[in-house]
């Protein structure tokens, strides 16, 4: 099911007759699209999730039908320091994101306390950037980074990061810097390293289902019910 919400589009799997009580939203990265996951969700089995897939607002100009949250300088390879928070168009969808975000309860029915967000590569950062500001069940950072200083979360939330040993596009060396900045913060973090590339295996699919049926199961009954 494709919607269009305060500027955002997206894609939805899961059940839509009011059954799911949970929702997993996911965060593309830069060049790929809502697509590109959604075709991922069957292989999750989670039960009782709805999961939601935005588009990031930009298009990419070298990637046909791709998007992008922000723009990245040329020839970047993340092993020198670069400002991203001066960026006009990060700030742009670092808006979009929060106020979508804030409002995907009113079409899922199920509040921000029982969602967990998570991204991939620049989808990973944007989670961890816009994550801290709403009250989240639960972030899973996949191949992520830190573009911006880490900020204490509103609520209390567990974090799950999975990286890639040989991951030829964001070194794992930003991974574990982000591990260490969300660590000092107090976020728990569950640090998931895995002799792989730039990507999305199996293995890291049975990850992330673990994470939610765990989180799921440990809060679901303490948290407030769907909305209705």
């Amino acid at each position: 099911m494709l919607s269009n919400d305060s500027s955002l589009q997206s894609l939805t799997y899961g059940p839509t007759d009011g059954t799911a009580d949970w929702c997993l939203v996911a965060l593309h990265g830069w060049g790929a699209n809502a697509a590109d996951l959604v075709g991922l969700a069957p292989y999750l089995e989670i039960a009782n999730f709805s999961m939601v897939f935005p588009d990031a607002p930009w298009p990419h100009l070298q990637a046909p039908g791709g998007r992008m949250w922000y723009s990245f300088p040329s020839g970047y390879d993340f092993r020198r320091p670069h400002d991203f928070a001066d960026q006009a168009d990060l700030h742009t969808s670092r808006e979009q994101l929060k106020v979508w975000l804030c409002n995907l309860p009113k079409t899922t029915k199920i509040p921000l306390e029982r969602t967990i967000l998570a991204g991939f590569s620049q989808g990973g950062a944007m989670a961890l950037d816009v994550g801290s500001q709403l009250p989240l069940a639960g972030q899973i950072i996949l191949s992520g980074y830190l573009h911006s200083e880490a900020q204490a979360p509103v609520s209390p939330r567990p974090v799950m990061m999975v990286h890639g040993t040989f991951d030829p596009v964001v070194p794992i060396a930003k991974a574990h810097q982000a591990n260490a900045a969300l660590t000092a913060l107090g976020q728990p973090v569950t640090w998931q390293e895995l002799a792989m590339g730039h990507e999305i295996p199996p293995q890291v699919m049975g990850l992330i289902a673990g994470f939610c049926e765990d989180l799921r199961q440990a809060k679901g009954n303490t948290l407030t019910k769907p909305l209705g």
